[in-house]
């Protein structure tokens, strides 16, 4: 699995944008896929969670009903769209990889693979 980031950019308040995670090594359609982000200053936030067959999907409060993830046909991509950003929306967006639902969203553990951030910039 070899993750990587793309799509990020600045916006102004109510815009949107959509970030891509593409695996490189093909090999993550059977993962369960996660956006995360840290703003400056701040610790990491989950954002928005799928599962390997593209069914099953968890998003934070903080961005429900204006933040949505999806699978590719080939599920090696994931996509996060962005709708009426807000400035508490700037951060460092990365997109990981872990092979049991149950681990991470029931026992909290780390992701197998990760991939470099993408910026996103919310200007008021």
């Amino acid at each position: 699995v070899q993750l990587q980031a793309s799509g990020g950019g600045s916006v102004q308040a109510g815009g949107s944008l959509r970030v891509s995670c593409e695996d490189s090594g093909r090999t993550s359609s059977t993962y369960n896929m996660g956006w995360f982000r840290r703003a400056l200053g701040k610790d990491r936030e989950r954002v928005a969670v799928i599962n390997s067959a593209g069914g099953r999907t968890y998003v934070a409060d903080a961005v429900r009903g204006r933040f949505t993830i999806s699978r590719g046909n080939g599920k090696n991509t994931v996509y996060l769209q962005m709708n009426n950003l807000k400035p508490e929306d700037t951060a460092v967006y990365y997109c990981a990889a872990a092979r049991s639902w149950k681990s991470i969203m029931v026992l909290g553990t780390e992701y197998d693979y990760w991939g470099q951030g993408t910026q996103v910039t919310v200007s008021s």
